[in-house]
């Protein structure tokens, strides 16, 4: 499959005082076929918004680099940019009220990319309008509201018409379901799936939820403090994990079934999270890792294929160099 999206060394430090710096995101690459969802998952802090956000030129790159369809991007964004790159990529974000004007109507919020464009026709916009609130489930008549008018879900529905009205070819889905009900976040779900499908859309989805990303995508990436520790298969990755982070990921993730909810033994993830301000050397999970070792404090791992794995599986962890992969 060819290339749509290619990130190498994707990094992103905030100064928050005189010799002190967050490392956000530190040398993260990512290559993303056309066509493909990959899913990002970690813990809150992780970095996951970050990186998104940095690909789509919201945050400046520390350093790195991201290729779309073979054109590198820019490193600091002008309005020309965005405006340049506005049909090309789009973002869902994680909160479907502060990401829209509450000044706007559903409309306008809608149109607003279109009509920025230089050949927009405003007969043509309110026409599009109309078939993407149809589109995402909504009805013609939410054009003329306001988003405080809206509940939660018909909001996030919105944020995906704003975003694919422009028929981008790669999406950034922000957590976009982590702010509603779990049943809205099933039909929100759907609906990405079947615009994917119908439109042949790349998405990086952003989430928690283990069993979402899962179902949804194609890959899954695994990311802690910055980095990322592994990356493969969808189902291969939730089926059998290699990184202990991922392991202990999959095991504190809910069941369906009650029963066997309430019968399963839990895996806390135990120890001090280590510090994202001025990261030294040495694996970052080692604090709360319960297989760590002497090398896991002074080298950092590299991502790479373990012995006897398939190609399309990566870990970033000590195990796999010196030993068989510890049991999950």
């Amino acid at each position: 499959m060819t290339a749509l999206l290619d990130a190498r060394g994707v990094t992103k430090h905030f100064r928050i005082a005189r010799g002190q710096t967050v490392h956000a995101v530190d040398d993260v690459s990512l290559t993303i076929a056309e066509r493909e969802i990959v899913g990002l998952v970690g813990e809150s802090g992780s970095g996951k918004s970050t990186f998104g956000k940095t690909l789509v030129g919201l945050h400046a790159k520390t350093a790195g680099e991201v290729y779309l369809e073979g054109e590198r991007l820019p490193d600091r964004y002008k309005p020309a940019d965005f405006q340049r790159h506005a049909r090309r990529m789009q973002m869902i974000f994680q909160d479907p009220y502060s990401s829209l004007n509450p000044r706007m109507t559903v409309g306008e919020i809608i149109g607003e990319g279109v009509r920025l464009q230089p050949d927009s026709n405003r007969v043509a916009i309110r026409e599009q309008v109309d078939g993407w609130l149809e589109r995402v489930g909504l009805e013609r008549g939410h054009a003329a509201r306001y988003p405080h008018e809206l509940s939660g879900g018909q909001r996030q529905r919105v944020g995906i018409a704003r975003a694919l009205i422009l028929k981008p070819k790669f999406v950034v889905c922000d957590e976009p379901i982590s702010a509603l009900d779990v049943s809205v976040q099933a039909q929100i779900v759907r609906l990405l799936g079947e615009l994917k499908a119908s439109m042949g859309l790349t998405m990086l989805f952003i989430a928690h939820d283990l069993s979402m990303v899962r179902y949804l995508s194609d890959r899954m990436a695994v990311m802690y403090l910055g980095s990322l520790v592994e990356i493969g298969p969808s189902e291969e990755v939730y089926a059998t994990p290699l990184h202990p982070y991922t392991q202990m990921l999959v095991a504190s993730n809910p069941e369906p079934d009650p029963r066997s909810e309430r019968e399963r033994a839990t895996v806390p993830i135990t120890g001090e999270i280590a510090s994202p301000i001025n990261v030294g050397v040495g694996c970052r999970f080692a604090s709360r890792c319960p297989h760590v070792m002497d090398v896991c404090r002074s080298v950092t791992p590299e991502l790479r294929t373990p012995v006897n794995a398939e190609p399309t599986r990566r870990v970033a962890c000590h195990l796999y160099e010196a030993q068989d992969p510890p049991s999950a």
